[in-house]
């Protein structure tokens, strides 16, 4: 599976942006995906996962409902929309596909996209 992210870009604080991950070799239906961040000096950090469809989503803590992860089936996609951003959210932003175990663990998955830079100024 590959994995191309897109979407990122510099925005202020309260703002919003929405983060693409489009999918090819494989029906993005059938597989979990994930978003991973990482900031600078970081490591890679859970941000949200949707299991395979009908696809129950999961949320790291920090998102507190500020952030949705969906998936277009017919694009071969999947989404993530970013509300209320605040300047602790800049970072680069992955997503990655197919975990081999624990969903919220950067370690499970093999399969990732080359990230997209957000930065939110305040």
């Amino acid at each position: 599976v590959q994995l191309q992210a897109s979407g990122g870009g510099l925005v202020q604080a309260g703002d919003s942006v929405r983060l693409s991950c489009a999918v090819s070799g494989r029906s993005v239906s059938g597989v979990g995906m994930g978003w991973f961040r990482q900031a600078p000096g970081k490591g890679r950090e859970f941000v949200a996962y949707i299991n395979p469809s009908p696809g129950s989503p999961y949320y790291a803590a920090f998102v507190k409902g500020r952030f949705t992860i969906a998936r277009d089936n017919a694009e071969n996609a999947v989404y993530l929309q970013m509300n209320s951003l605040k300047p602790d959210d800049t970072a680069v932003y992955y997503c990655a596909a197919d975990p081999r175990d624990s969903y919220y663990s950067a370690s499970s998955y093999d399969s990732w996209g080359q990230g997209t830079q957000v930065t939110v100024s305040s």
